[in-house]
């Protein structure tokens, strides 16, 4: 028997595959698939900032908040690193697209995010 971890859909389950050989099965089962605890829940994330900004920085594609690089009331500019983003095993840093004020901080670090999902807002 051989174990796999695979990942579907962000479910990790541990999968044992047998080798057959000479197209003669053993008496087990050929794949056996056990599934884990699952993992605990991320809290959604809570607006810092009292009010809404006119502009939202929203996340370009699925991943996981690494860093957050600003807090609610910092002034940014143009081009500002706000935070960062990993999907699919590379860091994205997520810029501002203007200059202005971070009204409020919509994600929290280590939080999933799908593609869409509102990150920053800034006046």
């Amino acid at each position: 028997m051989k174990k796999f971890l695979i990942k579907v859909n962000g479910n990790q389950y541990e999968v044992e595959v047998e080798e057959v050989k000479d197209g003669v099965a053993a008496s087990e089962p050929a794949v056996s698939i056990s599934t884990p605890a699952p993992a605990p829940k991320v809290e959604a994330p809570k607006k810092s900032g009292g009010a809404q900004g006119s502009v939202t920085v929203k996340a370009p594609m699925p991943g996981t908040i690494l860093n957050i690089n600003v807090n609610p009331g910092d002034a940014i500019k143009k081009g500002q690193v706000l935070l960062v983003l990993e999907a699919m095993k590379m860091e994205n840093e997520i810029q501002s697209p203007q200059d202005g004020t971070v009204a409020s901080v919509n994600a929290t670090k280590g939080a999933s995010v799908n593609a869409g999902d509102v990150l920053i807002t800034l006046n």
